[in-house]
């Protein structure tokens, strides 16, 4: 039988390292987004079709779920300081190759480290805010959780549109900088506590899994099918929102590109922080709805070339992608125990990064053949339609867990009466 670990005391140092774990998500989620905005500025250089942007973007994901699965669970092993240290660590060789990076193979072999890194990163990372947070306050790491991740991808975006827009060496630039970012992360890191216990069975977790507690089941599982809907809509930012931008609606700047995934992210940061007193089940279908609606302004002004529409919609759904990343992460920093964070975040990292990965290759896929806008509009259906079943499936889950608690109740109710009438 697996036993919970004790917390350790919380000390100030914990209070200081909570603060420096959320900028080390932040970080590393700015980083995963940097080469977004630079995605055109490659493909004018190199001259690569849509297919092989498709593919860059493809293999970075594969190395991020691939490090979720297997590393997932290993820093609830052998401790959050060592998985962290080697995560930045190779973070800083993928931007080494970046800057280095003269050619598709050489771009391709520097995502997929990128994506091994922030796979094996941000399950870590998410472990460590709430192992950092105050045990009477648990509830922060769940906001920082949805928080800080959203704000790193726009700042990331953002901060490299404008150093592309603006500065000098603009494939160069941006990565020096990161660089530099991640040197001083692995220089802060050394000093950070450590706040697991080592324990039996690091070489197993190593098996890929990404399983959620049955305890946990009950809470996680309505939260999943909105989720998926969220994370499809980022999908389509990141992988054709610059693209949309500059071949749909005419805009030329490479910091439109940036701010189109960094307005997402930031509404959808900003999101995370304003419902965080809300408990996560009544945060799901308001979520929904905000999605479902900025969809549709989206496919408006996708259809029409109206970039008012298209602005609006963004803002709209990612209000909802903010309040439905608050719902899953708030669900897991309140109930997880201290040996399951790590693999129970890289679960729900998982299943975001397959929904986020799965439509916009598929969708890459399909702009070779039959153009931007097509492909844009179809897309949007899609996610349309993944809220609409989202919408229906939670409501279903909603109603059918009253009849599966009562089921639950009614074998404790007989025992009670059992024993009432053995005492009589």
């Amino acid at each position: 039988m697996t036993t919970a670990q004790p917390e350790p005391a919380y000390t100030r140092r914990h209070s200081t390292f909570f603060g420096v774990t959320a900028a080390l998500v932040t970080l590393f989620m700015a980083t995963s987004s940097a080469p977004s905005p630079l995605y055109v500025v490659y493909q004018r250089m190199w001259g690569f079709s849509p297919t092989v942007l498709t593919v860059i973007f493809a293999i970075y994901v594969l190395g991020l779920l691939a490090a979720l699965l297997v590393v997932g669970r290993l820093s609830d092993h052998v401790g959050r300081r060592p998985v962290l240290t080697g995560a930045i660590a190779l973070e800083a060789v993928s931007l080494v190759v970046f800057l280095l990076a003269d050619s598709t193979a050489v771009l391709c072999a520097a995502r997929l480290l990128q994506g091994v890194a922030t796979g094996a990163a941000i399950s870590v990372l998410g472990a460590a805010l709430v192992d950092l947070a105050h045990p009477q306050a648990k509830h922060r790491a769940g906001a920082v959780n949805s928080v800080a991740p959203t704000a790193g991808l726009a700042l990331g975006a953002l901060g490299c549109g404008a150093l592309v827009q603006y500065g000098p060496a603009p494939t160069h630039l941006v990565y020096a900088v990161l660089l530099a970012g991640m040197v001083l992360a692995g220089v802060v890191v050394t000093a950070m506590p450590e706040t697991v216990v080592r324990r039996p069975g690091a070489v197993r977790s190593l098996r890929p899994n990404a399983a959620i507690p049955r305890h946990l089941r009950a809470r996680i599982v309505p939260v999943i099918p909105v989720l998926i809907a969220g994370w499809a809509l980022g999908g389509l930012y990141f992988s054709l929102g610059p693209s949309v931008a500059v071949g749909v609606f005419g805009l030329g700047s490479h910091l439109i590109g940036g701010i189109v995934i960094a307005l997402l992210c930031a509404v959808a940061a900003l999101s995370s922080f304003l419902v965080r007193p809300v408990p996560a089940g009544r945060l799901l279908l308001p979520a929904a709805a905000a999605l479902g609606l900025g969809t549709v302004l989206l496919l408006i002004g996708l259809h029409g070339g109206h970039v008012s529409f298209a602005v609006a919609g963004t803002v709209v759904a990612g209000a909802g992608f903010g309040a439905v990343a608050m719902a899953a992460f708030g669900t897991v920093a309140g109930n997880a125990r201290s040996h399951e964070r790590g693999a129970l975040i890289a679960a729900v990292y998982v299943i975001s990064y397959l929904a986020f990965s799965v439509p916009a290759v598929a969708a890459g896929l399909a702009d070779t053949h039959i153009g931007l806008r097509p492909t844009a509009e179809t897309y949007t259906l899609v996610v349309l339609g993944l809220i609409v079943l989202a919408l229906v499936l939670h409501l279903l889950l909603d109603h059918s867990e009253p009849a599966a608690e009562h089921v639950r109740q009614a074998p404790q109710a007989q025992r009670d009466a059992t024993t009432t009438t053995t005492t009589r």
